[in-house]
């Protein structure tokens, strides 16, 4: 029986053999004689985008955090002890020069002024009085009615008399001081803060603090640079590669929080004589106008400095350079149209592009898309930027193959 069945099942087992093999044979020789797009059998040729290389004069902005503060901030603090009697402002308003913030109780101060008052009117009856002897003694004493010690006590009389009014002006003129110190008025125009004592409180030395006053036009914009930066800076300055305003005026502009441009240009007034011990930065300070108010004490914002210029800079888009293990790279495109790993130097942004400070020259020729796969002197088709072929999905009908299409 197992003699029977072997060649009938040999045969079958053989024509399905055959059948599988040929059904191969049609695939993959069907796969292996098709050709490439670019009509080349097996050859891979890569579209890229590049970008020509040009080095020429660029503005440079250079931006910042900083801090605004007021140019003069001035803390109210009462000079002399006694009850509040009254808060004659309102907290967070404007306040003029001169303008009444609070009032102290005045009447003990009105008491030792009279008393002062009256003090200096009996020293005044005294001196009159003295004055009046000495008169009459001097001519007595030159006659020999009395003697010279008389003449001598009249005038020290006099002297010391003369002495006590000028001691009561004093004590007049230092009550009238404190009476007044009872009115505390702004020495500033600004904008005043909230009360720190409230009505009814005794003040005196530990709790004289009452307020704050500050000048909101102009205002001080702070900012800081590290080291690195000023070095840096001074570098490009000195190797020609970065060129400063005339007299270091920069145009400075600041971002506010939500994005926005503030409609006043500042200037840079001051710069730190010596870094921070604490941070290790130099504080540089701007001047900004406000006039109305829209910059605040201690409020964060972006400072961006403007006027300076980068000589004869390359720059390129952040999307043609890529990151390797050796640090920044690009792919470039030789006259023989093959693609060429290029390290970089990549330095700050300028807009949506990168300047390169080392790594590019004039005439290179950068790859900006479709440089992902690339590898050393593969052979690409490169087409300018701006010229790319738009994929099927982006391509808009002519008017013609539109109306056969509805036809």
């Amino acid at each position: 029986m197992k003699g029977g069945r072997g060649p009938v099942f040999r045969l079958v087992y053989n024509a399905a053999a055959c059948s599988f093999l040929a059904v191969c044979m049609l695939i993959f020789g069907g796969c292996s004689g098709e050709k490439n797009p670019d009509g080349g059998k097996g050859k891979h040729v890569t579209e890229v985008t590049i970008l020509p290389v040009e080095a020429r004069d660029r503005p440079v902005v250079f931006e910042y955090v900083a801090q605004v503060q007021s140019s003069h901030q001035v803390e109210i603090r009462a000079r002399v002890e006694g009850f509040l009697d009254r808060q004659a402002y309102t907290d967070g308003t404007m306040v003029k020069e001169g303008q009444a913030l609070f009032e102290l109780d005045k009447k003990p101060f009105q008491a030792r002024y009279d008393g002062a008052a009256a003090a200096l009117s009996k020293q005044k009856a005294a001196l009159e009085t003295a004055r009046s002897n000495l008169e009459r003694v001097k001519p007595l004493v030159a006659q020999n009615a009395l003697s010279p010690k008389d003449m001598d006590d009249a005038k020290g009389n006099y002297e010391m008399a003369a002495a006590a009014v000028e001691q009561s002006k004093t004590e007049l003129a230092m009550a009238g001081l404190n009476l007044s110190y009872c009115t505390i008025v702004s020495p500033i125009s600004g904008m005043a803060g909230a009360a720190l004592q409230e009505e009814g409180a005794f003040i005196s030395s530990a709790n004289s603090s009452l307020t704050t006053v500050a000048v909101l036009s102009p205002m001080w914009v702070n900012f800081s640079l590290s080291e690195n930066e000023i070095k840096r800076y001074q570098d490009e300055v000195k190797e020609g590669r970065l060129i400063r305003p005339k007299n270091h005026s920069y145009d400075v502009e600041i971002v506010l929080v939500n994005g926005s441009i503030f409609p006043h240009i500042g200037r840079l007034t001051f710069a730190a004589p010596s870094y921070s011990a604490q941070t290790g930065t130099f504080l540089i300070r701007a001047s900004m106008d406000n006039p109305k108010g829209e910059l605040r004490p201690n409020q964060f914002v972006r400072v961006r400095l403007k006027g300076a210029i980068r000589a004869k800079s390359i720059t390129i888009p952040q999307r043609a350079i890529q990151q390797g293990a050796k640090g920044h790279y690009v792919w470039a495109v030789t006259k023989e149209g093959k693609a060429k790993l290029q390290p970089v130097t990549a330095g700050d942004w300028y807009g949506n592009d990168i300047f390169i400070s080392d790594g590019l020259r004039t005439g290179d020729r950068v790859v900006v898309d479709g440089g992902l796969m690339l590898r050393p002197d593969e052979q690409v088709v490169a087409k300018p930027i701006g010229q790319e072929t738009p994929p099927p999905a982006a391509r808009v009908p002519s008017p013609a193959g539109t109306a056969k299409k509805t036809n």
